[in-house]
């Protein structure tokens, strides 16, 4: 459901309020010059301890090719997200995560290969929510990679909700589902009641620790 445009310019910390609020903006499209909010009334989320893993992409993490590195290239992750036929990530969005990240609220998980970045996703963390905003695979399977590495760290620094806004139809094999607004909304303000550590997972887990900590169920 779209919220009618602010009027207001949108500054990082009024788009920080606005998670907190279960608000997120989005462009028409990358030449889009202007934003609207988003509270849809069905609500996107992965259970952290519901994390989907196949036989085939176990294999393909312990064999080792890929390296996962955290914040090394956030703008060329927001770019790769950013770049295919239809986005909602345009020039203000993109400068304004930038900012985020600068200020310590957003992150980036970056697989790479030996032919350099393979892919990636990036989001923002509030409290004990990280709002994953996008994600995107130069090579196979390196989104999902991106996402192991991702659930390992927030069950690691006591995370309780990760926020996939939509659920797409490759977000429900890996195990996301959708919940109303209103439970939603409930989530989100206990999650913002508690407090987690993004860097409590060491940056050079090992990729069995990372599959054992993503995987393991309460």
């Amino acid at each position: 459901m779209s919220k009618p445009q602010d009027p207001l310019e949108i500054t990082p910390t009024l788009l920080l309020r606005a998670y907190a609020a279960g608000v997120f903006p989005m462009a028409e499209s990358a030449r889009a010059t202007s934003l609207f909010w988003v509270d849809p009334k069905q609500r996107g989320i992965l259970p952290l301890d519901a994390l989907h893993v196949s036989a085939s992409l176990r294999r393909t993490i312990r064999r080792g090719r890929f390296r996962v590195g955290i914040d090394e290239d956030f703008s060329a992750t927001l770019d790769g997200c950013a770049g295919r036929e239809e986005t909602w990530i345009n020039p203000e969005i993109r400068d304004l995560f930038i900012t985020l990240h600068r200020m310590g609220y957003a992150h980036s998980i970056e697989v790479y290969d030996d032919q350099g970045l393979a892919g990636g996703l990036y989001g923002v963390r509030l409290g004990a929510a990280f709002f994953g905003e996008s994600m995107f695979s130069y090579r196979p399977d390196a989104s999902k990679i991106a996402l192991v590495w991702l659930v390992a760290r927030l069950r690691a620094g006591g995370f309780t909700l990760l926020d996939t806004q939509f659920v797409t139809d490759h977000l429900a094999r890996l195990g996301a589902v959708e919940v109303s607004r209103d439970t939603y909304h409930e989530m989100l303000d206990a999650a913002l009641m508690r407090t987690a550590q993004f860097w409590e997972l060491p940056v050079d887990a090992s990729s069995a620790s990372v599959l054992q900590l993503s995987t393991q169920t309460s």
